[in-house]
């Protein structure tokens, strides 16, 4: 069957028609002729009836009859193949069968014969079609009539489709005729004719067609037709080419109407004037309304295609809408002010400006619309900043007559449909489309280059600051809605809610906000209504309270951003603080201090008080939460403040009665009690954010509110209440500051918050959740520590600190149970002491469900804590901590006929193995060697040699470098002699430290040994001996040894000068008998700072014990006077007149009578609240992506540094950098303590960044040696730091004794 009879070309006809009815909807539905192919050819796999349709099924029968012997042979070929191993696959074989048949001569044919039938049968087709169509011609006028007085009932111009109608083909010759009917000069039954036949016709054939640049003036004219149905037509055609034809077409139909609106304003049957209003339901405004809507409509569409097309085609665009916008002010000076322009129509349709949203979003078009605005448009800037300036003008003489506001706000509320607008209506609207525009246009720096725009009836020309504080300005002084009228769509067109929205957006975008908003003269303008209550001047405000509101929301965010903050604190300029008025921060605090103390009479009773305070201490709260904001807040005791308000909120909370069923819990008794306990929480959120720094924190304390703080941010956390990322690193910031102190341990311990931790990792450590199906076992962890265990890892070890862990568990025994149920979950730390590390019984390791991966947890948390020396010692001395790792180990070996054998090497022994190594040896990254915790390959896999007994190997020992022969130095021969003879010479002080700084830099080396304790020696003598640098009173005490004998040292301190004294053997510091002159020391150093202590009565452990911790810096001290107990404890005598003793000697002021009451109370170091604090807010300043480290890692580096600085940074660095660590606070005095620890963190700082992507940043500062670090190599550093901060810091140090606030 290769040729085909008139009969089966008849039967083919018959069946495509019915094929092609069937398919109808979809196509028609198609929004173009490529859609509607691609639906026909996909038509298989969208229609479930494919395979019924009569045409289908002939051309299957068709197919097989051609070619199904051809397909029948060659699978047998391929099947035969296939057994032999030739072919293998059934897709292989289809591919293959299907290539021979398309390839065989009978395919060929086939597809001949069927191509010529097809052509046939569809030029009969179309020729039935012309036929039908002109026999029925009658029949669709009629219907088309019926359309348009029934279908378009809608006056939409554009609300037809491309496919709502049939198609008609046109030939070049009849697109030519249609061209020549629409000419205007035709009679309008011609042109009404020609205009139907358009309507039918594809607008891809007429826009491709060679007539359609005459075609485009014709319609264009025809536009402005009085016959309202022709022109309507038209549209109805411009439309449908929207709807259907790709933009480079489009952009051509666009233009035309552009042209045509824009040559209909500057005719002169135009005259619309704005104060005649404006009737919508007027034909001839209704039908003009429609052209700017369907303009409209494309201008918002446009922008999701034209970026596929070339730049000039979108620039066509953007320049004939700019053209038409402008028509007003490119015209004549004849032309009124009074003109209504086309802007107007355009705002009353699109009153954001969503056009221009769109049109400025993606950089392609930005740039294009930017260039035109400041070459050709820059009237239309001109204009839209007018239009602000006229209403902003409107608005104020209004408020200061105190009438028409009112009026104007309830025109816009009423809710009855109107069909007009009023000349001030039209204003507003075209006022709201010029702010968002100039909303809009600020965000981008190419439109902030526009300005200063210079208006024609303003001397000066107008600044993007100036701008801004008319935005700011709108907001108080523009008309607000009565409550009772608001509703949600004509509050988001009132001025205050469009410029908040300007406004929230801008303090969103970096560079606009520090270009648009970071001005003195912008927060002048926010803090205006702040300003006149606060000095009391009269306030013309409409809905104050609101207004308030809006300002601290902005308020808020500004200080959020790093710029704004300083913005709100300094001042525009830092250096030169303007006299005439105090820095913003100084504003708002007062502010709010007088709104906590209900003194603004104007506020006093209403409904939205408690909101308005709950704003402004938000704004305060984003202020202190930083340390420098804190600095600033601290003189005006806003925490005291806020305490107060606490204090008198709970008890009324107190009295809130309990609920009853019996009442509407609706009752005003019920909603007052929630405003209560409402109100209570946000003075809590707000006493717990000081604790985000250190000095925060003891503030934080002295109000009392510790304990119901900790509760209350325990609750938060427990509800799982969703923060976003930077909230949760916060929250994790303030509990590691809080676990930081005695008093935040305990409160953390009474609130739950540890026991919810522990009970949490263990769920994830050992038996999971009870109500969890196990639907698969966990997969077996690759890393010592797993990752769904690395969380509660970091924060256990963010939360155990030394003040944490002397609190926690200071003479708590470990429980060593005879057995423990398999359900026995630990709840506290003492638990996971037991449970984890301290695995000394059967029953202990039995009843762990994955022992070797929860004993390794716990090793490796022992590891982490005890890199704080008096966390080792404290542990070491209550739990015996080496011994029982010892014990293990000996346990841990081969079992051979001879006795035990060699060590077993496995996770739980080189773990073991390390922390021994660890907590046995003192030293810093070149003074002792820790083993690897991995393996290596090759055949000796873990060359660490393990022991079960004391001594260590000698392995971990490094080798001492040789000193080199000491050389005379005429540099430090100066230094000594003037420390020979201070009183020849002033400003010998000066000269000393200036000559010490020489010296460091040049021979660092030389001031280690006999040099530097004479060097410290002398200056120290010199220093205790002047008034003037005295800051202690030294007291009478006179060391003997008959006090040491009849005391004994604690067990912490006798395990500590064991460690001290092998340290100093192993630096060849100390003699055989050492121990004995450090005991004297340490003895008679806790009796003389006993006699300067006081009585406190109070539950912290810290506070019954006369020294929390072993005495590492006099440890130092004795080192470093090699051994000689009454040289060091003269020395320390002396020493403890200074400030500087303050913070490197920190027994120096446990529980000490120098210090206020509420400060020994609190159990808060000086050295934390003081010189943690500030090396906090320099990290911030000096080292901001060190800083953000800390808060993306959830830790506080004030913990570290308190760590490091309690402990000398022993461990931490090489003896000889721990000696010129304190000969440089001693000589340049105790801020170089913070300076030192800046210098510190500048050293880490790729590590830190390294540590902080890797989630171990805890766990590598308190691991680790600073390696590579001396102390010398940074002192120019420091010296630059001194010379900016030191008046500040050295003015806070001082301040310690009188610290109340």
């Amino acid at each position: 069957m290769s040729h085909f009879t008139s009969e089966d070309e008849a039967l083919l006809q018959s069946m495509l028609r019915q094929l092609l009815q069937s398919v109808k909807e979809k196509i028609t539905g198609a929004p173009s002729v490529e859609c509607a192919e691609e639906i026909l050819l996909h038509l298989e796999e969208t229609d479930e009836n494919f395979h019924n349709y009569e045409f289908v099924k002939y051309l299957r029968q068709y197919i097989n009859n051609t070619v199904g012997s051809v397909i029948e042979e060659e699978t047998e070929k391929c099947t035969s193949a296939q057994n032999q191993g030739e072919v293998s696959g059934y897709d292989t074989l289809v591919q293959h069968v299907t290539k021979k048949t398309r390839e065989s001569k009978e395919y060929r044919e086939m597809m001949h014969a069927l191509k010529n039938v097809m052509m046939v049968v569809v030029e009969s087709l179309i020729n039935k079609f012309e036929e039908d169509r002109m026999h029925n011609k009658e029949v669709d006028s009629k219907t088309k009539k019926e359309r348009q007085s029934g279908y378009y009932t809608d006056n939409c111009s554009d609300s037809d489709s491309s496919f709502n109608q049939s198609y008609t083909f046109m030939s070049q010759e009849q697109l030519q005729l249609l061209v020549e009917r629409l000419d205007p000069i035709q009679p309008k039954e011609v042109r009404q004719e020609a205009v139907e036949t358009l309507c039918f016709a594809p607008p891809s054939d007429i826009l491709n067609s060679e007539s359609w640049p005459n075609l485009r003036k014709h319609l264009t004219m025809s536009l402005s037709d009085p016959d309202g149905t022709f022109s309507e037509k038209i549209l109805r055609f411009y439309a449908k080419t929207f709807s259907s034809s790709p933009f480079n077409m489009t952009r051509e139909v666009y233009t035309s109407l552009a042209r045509h609106l824009e040559l209909y304003f500057l005719s002169g049957e135009y005259s619309l004037r704005i104060s005649a209003g404006l009737d919508v339901s007027n034909t001839d405004i209704n039908r003009l309304l429609k052209k700017v809507r369907l303009l409209n409509e494309y201008q918002k569409e446009a922008p999701s295609s034209w970026i596929r097309h070339p730049e000039k085609y979108m620039e066509e665009v953007v320049e004939s809408t700019l053209s038409l916008l402008s028509v007003k002010h490119e015209s004549s000076p004849a032309v009124s002010p009074d003109f209504l322009s086309p802007v107007y129509f355009l705002a009353l349709l699109d009153i954001k400006a969503v056009w221009f949203k769109k049109w400025t979003h993606a950089y392609y078009s930005r740039t294009v619309v930017l260039r035109l605005l400041e070459k050709k448009y820059k009237s239309l800037i001109n204009a839209a900043v007018q239009q602000c300036l006229d209403y902003f003008e409107f608005c104020k003489a209004a408020v200061n007559k105190n009438s028409g506001v009112s009026d104007f706000s309830q025109q816009h509320c009423s809710d009855k449909q109107n069909f007009s607008y009023t000349g001030p209506e039209l204003q507003y609207v075209c006022f709201v489309h010029s702010l968002c525009l100039l909303g809009r246009l600020l965000i981008y720096k190419q439109g902030r280059n526009l300005f200063p725009v210079q208006l024609k009836n303003k001397k000066d020309s107008v600044s993007i600051t100036d701008l801004l504080v008319l935005f700011t300005q709108l907001i108080y002084y523009s008309p607000r809605y009565p409550k009772t009228a608001l509703t949600m769509h004509t509050d988001s067109y009132s001025p205050a809610s469009l410029v908040m929205e300007i406004l929230q957006v801008f303090c969103d975008q970096t560079g606009c906000a520090a270009e648009c908003l970071y001005k003195d003269a912008v927060i002048d303008a926010l803090l205006h209504p702040v300003q006149s209550l606060l000095s009391g001047t009269e306030v013309y405000i409409n809905c104050l309270e609101t207004t308030l509101i809006e300002v601290a929301d902005i308020l808020a965010r500004i200080a959020a951003v790093e710029d704004g903050l300083s913005l709100l604190l300094y001042g525009e300029n830092e250096k030169t603080a303007r006299e005439d008025s105090p820095a913003a921060v100084h504003v708002i605090i007062q502010f709010t201090k007088k709104l906590l103390h209900d003194d603004i009479s104007l506020l006093s009773g209403s409904e939205i008080l408690p909101v308005v305070k709950g704003a402004f201490i938000f704004v305060c709260r984003q202020m202190y939460r930083t340390c420098e904001g804190l600095q600033m807040l601290i003189p005006y005791g806003l925490h005291e403040s806020i305490g107060e308000a606490w204090k008198k909120t709970s008890l009324l909370s107190e009295r809130v009665p309990t609920p009853v069923t019996a009442v509407d819990s609706t009752s005003s008794v019920s909603l007052e009690s929630k405003n209560i306990l409402l109100w209570e929480e946000t003075l809590l959120d707000a006493l717990l954010n000081f604790s985000a720094t250190p000095k925060g924190l003891f503030l934080l304390h002295s109000t009392g509110a510790m304990n119901d703080c900790v509760n209350y941010m325990f609750s938060s956390l427990s509800k799982k209440i969703q923060t976003n990322d930077y909230e949760e690193f916060g929250n994790r910031v303030i509990v590691t500051q809080i676990a930081t102190t005695p008093t935040g341990a305990v409160a953390l311990q009474s609130s739950g918050f540890i026991k919810a931790l522990v009970t949490e990792l263990w769920a994830l450590l050992e038996c999971g959740k009870d109500d969890v199906r196990i639907t698969q076992p966990k997969s077996t962890p690759v890393e010592p520590i797993d990752q769904s265990c690395r969380k509660s890892f970091l924060s256990l070890i963010n939360l155990l600190s030394y003040p944490a862990v002397f609190e926690l568990l200071s003479k708590q025994d470990i429980p060593n149970k005879p057995i423990y149920s398999l359900r026995e979950v630990p709840t506290d730390i003492i638990d996971i002491i037991d449970r984890l590390i301290i695995l000394n019984s059967e029953a202990k390791i039995h009843s762990l469900f994955s022992y070797e991966q929860s004993h390794i947890f716990g090793l490796r948390l022992l590891n982490v804590l005890c890199c704080e020396l008096n966390t080792l010692l404290l542990l070491e001395t209550q739990y015996k901590v080496s011994q029982v790792l010892l014990t293990a180990q000996e346990e841990n070996v081969t079992e051979t006929s001879e006795g035990p054998g060699d060590f077993i090497i496995d996770g739980l022994s080189v773990e073991r193995n390390h922390v021994l190594v660890r907590i046995n040896l003192i030293g810093g990254p070149q003074e002792r060697i820790l083993p690897l915790r991995v393996l290596d390959k090759g055949s000796d896999p873990y060359p660490w040699p393990m022991f079960s007994s004391f001594p260590l190997p000698k392995c971990y020992l490094a080798e001492i470098p040789r000193k080199s022969e000491f050389r005379q130095d005429k540099d430090l021969d100066k230094l000594l002699s003037l420390l020979k003879s201070p009183e020849k010479q002033t400003g010998w002080r000066e000269s000393c430290r200036k000559q010490f700084c020489k010296v460091m830099k040049a021979r660092p080396d030389i001031i280690s040994g006999t040099i530097l304790a004479e060097l410290i020696e002398k200056f120290v003598s010199h220093l205790s001996e002047s008034r003037s640098d005295c800051y202690f009173s030294m007291g009478n005490y006179k060391a003997t040894d008959a006090d040491v004998k009849t005391e004994s040292l604690s067990s912490v301190q006798q395990l500590g000068v064991e460690m001290t004294v092998r340290y100093g053997k192993y630096l060849n510091l100390l003699k055989e008998n050492a121990e004995n002159g450090l005991c004297f020391v340490l003895m008679n150093c806790e009796k003389f700072l006993k006699q300067q202590q006081r009585t406190v009565e109070s539950p912290l452990c810290c506070l019954q014990e006369h020294c929390a911790g072993y005495d590492w810096f006099a440890s130092s001290v004795f080192l470093i006077m090699s051994g000689d107990r009454e040289k060091t404890f003269t020395f320390l005598q002396r020493f403890s007149r200074l400030l500087v003793s303050a913070f490197l000697w920190l027994p120096r002021l446990h529980i000490s009578v120098h210090l206020p009451i509420t400060t020994v109370e609190s159990g808060i170091h000086p050295v934390y609240f003081c010189s943690a604090h500030h090396m906090e807010m320099l990290l911030k300043a000096e080292l901001p992506l060190v800083f953000s480290a800390f808060h993306m890692s959830g830790f506080a580096p004030s913990q570290i540094c308190l760590q490091w600085i309690s402990q000398c940074f022993w461990n931490y660095m090489d003896w000889s950098e721990i000696c010129h660590y304190i000969a440089i606070c001693i000589f340049l005095g105790p801020d170089y303590q913070i300076y030192m620890c800046i210098s510190v963190f500048r050293h880490l700082q790729q590590d830190i960044l390294k540590h902080t992507e890797a989630q171990d940043l805890q766990v590598f500062l308190k691991e680790e040696a600073l390696h590579g670090f001396r102390v010398s190599d940074y002192l120019e550093y420091m010296e630059s730091l001194e010379a900016i901060y030191r008046p500040m810091l050295l003015k806070d140090m001082r301040n310690i004794r009188v610290q109340n606030t």
